[in-house]
């Protein structure tokens, strides 16, 4: 039996070009499905630190979302932007997740929910059992918990937050 010899075949330019395109773009596809898949602890983390039930480590908090969702996309009013993708909280839409950085005097986690703030209170009132009490009679109330989370108005949707003031550094 004669061993012959294979020429290898040659891929036409096109088809070259379109897996080269496609392997370039793998890695922003893949971390934009990260994105769009909200990871199962994101409800019991985050969901946790916007209702003040947890304490406000902002190095952690970065880290957990960088993780899961990848850079921040901004960094900006003394915090880094997160992109949440299709995250829900309490059965909301989350868009956007924030952390203090370390210029903030307060160590906070904030999101931006799609829904209005009456909305979202009843959301978290239904899931969660915490009520979100109109701090005022104004037209555009803030609502704060017991535990000090507050939900404020932010044009058609909310904002909620816990802030909480940064330990002492250990004396020396």
């Amino acid at each position: 039996m004669a061993i012959q010899a294979v020429k290898p075949a040659r891929l036409p330019a096109s088809l070259l070009a379109t897996l080269l395109a496609a392997l370039l773009a793998w890695p922003c596809a893949a971390s934009a499905q990260t994105q769009d898949k909200q990871p199962s602890s994101f409800a019991p983390v985050i969901g946790a630190a916007l209702l003040c039930h947890d304490q406000i480590d902002n190095a952690y908090f970065y880290d957990y979302l960088k993780t899961r969702f990848g850079p921040p996309y901004r960094h900006d009013g003394g915090a880094w932007w997160f992109r949440t993708g299709d995250a829900t909280l309490w059965g909301a839409p989350v868009s956007e997740v924030m952390v203090s950085d370390d210029t903030s005097a307060l160590a906070f986690v904030a999101a931006v929910a799609e829904v209005a703030p009456d909305e979202l209170e009843q959301a978290i009132r239904k899931s969660a059992g915490v009520r979100h009490l109109a701090a005022d009679g104004s037209a555009y109330p803030l609502r704060i918990s017991a535990p000090g989370s507050t939900i404020a108005y932010y044009n058609a949707k909310s904002k909620i937050y816990c802030a909480k003031f940064k330990p002492l550094p250990a004396h020396r």
